[in-house]
């Protein structure tokens, strides 16, 4: 594993400590978002580790690199946060798809539900293209919800093995354990993961960057639903596209329930206005609905879209809407209102 730390013999070990903590952020909250499945828990613990490491930093031996013990550490943070046995899910790992004629908006506890999380605060910037695909497709909706099926230490062991390419003897090194037993939990996770269906939010097929045909679909997609076309809509989703709404445990299945909805008990989400964010690696959506006491639009929902393979027609198979405005929208770096132009409000 070339982590590109700096050891106690290299010139960058006499940055300051904070400095050189703080230079492993991102992606240590990368690796707790994936071990937790929360954006806001993830945060916790990575602040948790830094804190730990400050505090023991004179007992670090340098035997192994920094980010090598840093990783250690959030790892026992995160094992420490799992005893609880909470499994964050997202609505269809929960309950039966709802025909809309039984439509009903039932809000679960907020600590039930896979948190969408800003690509910016969990991927590092990379040079390699390879490496940060495969760093976007690891914190996918789809994959991240595979992730909160296995047990703790084999969702660690599969994360430092196949997302972040660690060794084998690195992983048992970081764990307390035998190679072999790293070797066992990886295949116990994979065979786990390789029994999951296919269907309810299969992985997305975005490329990046997104190719010509994606990027068009997204502008079709913003012009339909700005309008609030149904007709339009109608012919960007996939035959089985999926729509979630977390808190609510409602979940909805095909064009015809998804635009229903949309003009039944969504309605007011009528000549909405989107803003572009980069969401879990996928094409996403800051949606403002129109506020008639100002006249302008009020933050709603962060929308993170998934899209079948060109081969498959280039179709949104999933269309997942997180409604805690005052958590989401201020992790995403944006206002909770914009003015009737559609621009940040005063």
């Amino acid at each position: 594993m070339n982590d590109g730390t700096a050891t106690a013999q290299d010139p960058a070990a006499t940055e300051p400590l904070d400095a050189r903590l703080e230079r492993h952020r991102v992606e240590l909250t990368g690796y707790c978002y994936r071990m937790l499945g929360s954006s806001f828990e993830a945060e916790d613990a990575v602040q948790d580790t830094m804190v730990r490491a400050w505090r023991s930093f004179d007992r670090f031996e340098g035997r192994s690199s920094l980010r090598s013990w840093l990783y250690r550490i959030a790892t026992n943070v995160c094992l420490d946060m799992l005893n609880a046995g909470n499994k964050r899910a997202r609505p269809m790992d929960l309950t039966e798809s709802t025909p809309l004629a039984r439509a009903a908006l039932a809000p679960r506890p907020d600590h039930t539900w896979l948190e969408p999380v800003p690509d910016a605060r969990v991927l590092p910037a990379v040079s390699d293209p390879a490496e940060a695909a495969v760093a976007k497709e690891s914190v996918r909706l789809a994959f991240m919800a595979a992730l909160q099926q296995l047990p703790p230490k084999q969702r660690a062991v599969l994360i430092l093995r196949e997302v972040l390419a660690w060794r084998a003897s690195e992983v048992a090194e970081l764990l307390g354990t035998s190679v072999a037993s790293v070797n066992s939990a990886l295949q116990r996770a994979r065979a786990t993961l390789a029994e999951r269906p296919a269907g309810e939010g299969a992985e997305a097929a975005v490329s990046d960057p997104m190719d010509e045909e994606q990027r068009k679909l997204l502008e079709r997609y913003v012009a339909a639903f700005e309008g609030y076309d149904m007709t339009a809509l109608t012919a960007l989703l996939a035959e089985d596209a999926i729509m979630t709404m977390p808190p609510f445990d409602l979940w909805l299945r095909g064009p015809e329930d998804i635009t229903g909805f949309m003009t039944t008990l969504g309605a007011a989400c009528a000549h909405s206005r989107l803003v572009p964010v980069e969401v879990n690696g996928l094409p996403g959506f800051a949606q403002y609905k129109p506020d008639p006491e100002t006249g302008g639009f009020t933050a709603w929902a962060v929308q993170a879209l998934e899209i079948s393979p060109e081969e498959s027609g280039g179709r949104i198979t999933g269309f997942h809407c997180f409604l805690d405005t005052e958590r989401w929208f201020p992790l995403f770096g944006l206002p909770l209102h914009l003015d009737g132009e559609g621009e940040e409000a005063e």
